[in-house]
């Protein structure tokens, strides 16, 4: 197994989560198999309890995991499924080793940092880089031939399960290089550059390169790196973030104080159009020599010649970009460029995924029309609130080749009690101003009494407007306290989250759920939804079903602790809100829609779809939602019979 670390320094948000993405995605295109643990300092066991404003969104693994908004960046990239013990916390870790000391696993010795936690840290790294993360992974390659060319076929020898583990390990350590809450995590990385050997350990990390006047400063990236040497640990590779490209004359100068190997070895990662270019980016400055040479990884093959990023044509930049895939000679490349052959589907071996990455990335800057989507939010002062809800958007508009133009609403302004507070009259106004020029609305999920009948007021808008809706998890809810409340005339139709004494509970609490402790006691991680009712009364087909490839069970993600009321769905499946998706009991709503004849796109999921969208495979309701909007839905359905 070999490890690459990224740390960080100068200030927080320079981007590490896109840039150990980005260098797994190239790794990817040399034909390894990768895997990706977070590190966070802090103190709590995981990121469940922490608040939307202070630290963006929590991200849900299959396994219930409650993480770091950045292993959703990993997971998206990457397109691999991890566990929650790919996001390491101090919490977790101080847990752990005080559990182990209770049940006397330490034989009476004196439990201390050094070696105690450090140890621990070391052992979690190493079990958890072992873990498969993908089984449909990258095929595990034969030695290479002869003639120093990988083999086009997987290898026999390979047992099953080897196959699925990852050849390179990637390490985030969240905060900054200096922080006290880090330093024993930086310990511990320093012990096991050691314990696992220089050829299997990378050190990188990312610093600001900052403009004043004209000059790019290296003060910032020169105390950063003094920060880090001073515990035991030097980089390999510089990545420094800045606004410009980086100059030669900058480059020499951090390499010429920062102890790496030439200026080759700082890597400019500056502002590119989208985030898809920096796996490129990293290319085309040779990332991919530097690594092979420090890990010894000898299946990236020494390329001859330049990536040419300012080639004409997609077709002839995502032939370039596979010259690393580590299943195809790059002979046999370079004579078919020279040759003028520009056909990809005659370059056999190549990864199609990182063809369709590289033309992603370039179509992305050229698209013309755009499509207006509202998100209405209770945490719309954070957009790192609902990350992952931007992103599943994105990958949905790229799908459906439009620019994504994003209009933020805050539930609250949409009330009419907003309407009536001091100076709210102006913000009630224009919030519903933007509501009116949507082509679609989204409306996600939260927690809490603010804002939600600003939810339900949006959902009804949408309906009555026939304005292409996706309700997720309360918006999901919020939807079915609207149609309760204006079509079967239950005015006090709610939530026994926000009122416990209504006589109409259409959404109640979950009978399982600890309601004592927060931590980790909802209904987590991937559970199956059945289409239990495919066909709408007048015998149109369910349109979240055609999203979903008219399959029969899918696979999502949950994170909630109240439910439709089983009691209260027969009344309101009957009067036209059909909850066409169910758990495998039947008695838990996961899809609620309308039929296309009654609206274009109506539909809702109790789950949360926007943990699975991929850059190339977009979550469904997320694309049916954009297919809608842009007034597609129609052909797409008729072509999915």
């Amino acid at each position: 197994m070999k490890y690459i670390v990224v740390t960080g320094g100068v200030v927080s948000g320079l981007g590490k989560g896109v840039t150990i993405s980005s260098m797994g995605r190239m790794l990817q295109g040399c034909g390894l198999r990768v895997t990706s643990i977070k590190i966070d300092p802090y103190l709590n066991v995981d990121a469940g309890t922490m608040s939307p404003f202070e630290h963006g969104e929590t991200y849900v693994l299959n396994d219930g995991g409650e993480t770091d908004l950045d292993l959703g960046n990993y997971e998206r990239f990457l397109s691999i499924s991890l566990t929650s013990d790919h996001n390491i916390t101090t919490g977790k870790v101080y847990r752990k080793v005080i559990g182990k000391e209770r049940r006397g696993d330490y034989l009476g010795k004196t439990v201390q940092v050094v070696p105690h936690i450090t140890n621990e840290i070391q052992d979690w790294i190493e079990e958890v880089a072992y873990v498969p993360v993908d089984d449909q992974g990258n095929r595990h390659w034969d030695a290479v031939d002869e003639n120093g060319v990988n083999a086009a076929t997987p290898s026999s020898s390979a047992d099953e399960k080897d196959v699925r583990v990852a050849d390179v390990c990637l390490i985030e350590v969240g905060g900054t290089v200096g922080d006290i809450e880090s330093s024993v995590f930086l310990e511990a990385l320093r012990q096991f550059q050691f314990r696992v050997g220089p050829s299997n350990f990378c050190l990188t990390f990312v610093s600001l390169v900052p403009i004043m006047g004209e000059e790019q400063k290296t003060k910032p990236t020169q105390h950063g790196v003094r920060d880090l040497r001073s515990v035991g640990l030097s980089p390999t590779v510089i990545f420094c973030r800045c606004k410009e490209v980086l100059e030669e004359s900058t480059k020499n100068k951090i390499a010429s104080f920062c102890h790496v190997d030439g200026p080759s070895c700082v890597l400019s990662v500056h502002d590119v159009n989208n985030v898809y270019h920096v796996p490129l980016l990293l290319l085309e400055q040779k990332l991919h020599r530097i690594l092979a040479e420090k890990l010894q990884l000898s299946s990236i093959p020494k390329l001859e010649g330049r990536l040419d990023l300012t080639m004409n044509g997609l077709e002839e930049k995502a032939t370039m970009w596979n010259l690393c895939e580590g299943s195809v000679a790059n002979e046999k490349v370079l004579a078919m460029l020279a040759s003028g052959q520009e056909d990809l589907d005659t370059l056999g071996g190549i990864s199609r995924s990182m063809i369709d990455w590289a033309r992603m990335a370039f179509k992305l800057d050229g698209f013309q029309e755009s499509v207006k989507i509202v998100i209405v939010g209770k945490y719309t002062g954070l957009q790192d609130s609902y990350l992952s809800v931007i992103k599943s958007l994105k990958h949905a508009s790229m799908a459906v080749e439009r620019k994504l133009d994003l209009i933020w609403v805050e539930a609250g302004h949409l009330e009419n009690d907003f309407e009536g507070d001091s100076g709210g009259e102006e913000e009630y106004k224009a919030a519903w101003e933007k509501m009116k020029s949507a082509d679609g609305v989204v409306v996600p999920g939260g927690f809490g009494t603010r804002g939600f009948n600003g939810k339900v007021a949006a959902a009804k808008f949408c309906r009555e407007n026939s304005v292409p809706y996706l309700g997720i998890c309360l918006g999901f809810q919020a939807m079915v306290v609207e149609y309760s409340r204006n079509m079967l005339g239950w005015e006090d139709a709610n939530s026994t989250e926000f009122d416990e004494e209504t006589k109409n509970p259409v959404v109640i609490f979950m009978p399982e759920i600890d309601k004592e402790n927060m931590g980790g006691t909802m209904r987590l991680g991937s559970r199956n939804t059945a289409f239990t009712h495919s066909k709408h009364d007048d015998g149109s087909p369910s349109i979240a079903q055609i999203m979903y490839k008219n399959a029969s069970v899918v696979s999502e993600r949950h994170r909630h602790r109240y439910e439709v009321n089983p009691e209260r769905v027969d009344a309101i499946h009957d009067a036209g809100l059909k909850f066409v998706g169910r758990d495998e009991t039947g008695t838990r709503m996961e899809i609620a829609e309308l039929p296309r004849s009654k609206h274009p796109y109506y539909v809702g999921c109790q789950y949360h779809p926007e943990f699975k969208s991929r850059p190339l495979n977009p979550s469904p309701p997320f694309h049916g939602l954009l297919l809608a909007a842009c007034g597609m839905i129609d052909d797409y359905a008729s072509n999915s019979k």
